[in-house]
C-alpha cells in the first residue's frame, strides 16, 4: 500500500517514514510546498493531509487529484507522528475489511 503524506514538519519526516515502515506502508512525504503536486499523487492508495502545515493551494490540488482518481483522503489538523499512526491504523482496518470476503 502506498500512502501520500502532505504537510507535516520537515524535522519529523524521518519519524513519519519509520512509522509507515512499521506498518508495512510505502510512504511518499511532501512536507514542503510542491509545484504541480497532482501528478505525483495519481498512483497512491490514500492521501493524508496534515492541514495545519500545508498551503491552501497544495490542499486544493491534492483534493482535486483525489476526487478525479477515487483516492480516499484523511485530513487532520495535528501534524504529529501519533496522528499519522492513527491514520495508518485506520487505513489498515479499512483495507482488511475491504479485502475480506466470507466464502
Amino acid at each position: 500500500m502506498c500512502i501520500a503524506l502532505i504537510g507535516g514538519m520537515d524535522r519529523l519526516e524521518k519519524h513519519y517514514m519509520e512509522e509507515a515502515e512499521r506498518c508495512g506502508v510505502d510512504l511518499k512525504v511532501f512536507t514542503r510546498s510542491q509545484v504541480n503536486i497532482g501528478p505525483k499523487l495519481k498512483n497512491v492508495d490514500a492521501i493524508v493531509i496534515l492541514t495545519n502545515k500545508v498551503s491552501h493551494n497544495v490542499k486544493k490540488q491534492a483534493m482535486s487529484t483525489a476526487k478525479a482518481n477515487g483516492i480516499p483522503v484523511f485530513m487532520h489538523h495535528s501534524c504529529g507522528v501519533c496522528t499519522l499512526r492513527d491514520c495508518l491504523n485506520c487505513l489498515m482496518i479499512i483495507n482488511n475489511k475491504g479485502g475480506h470476503t466470507d466464502a
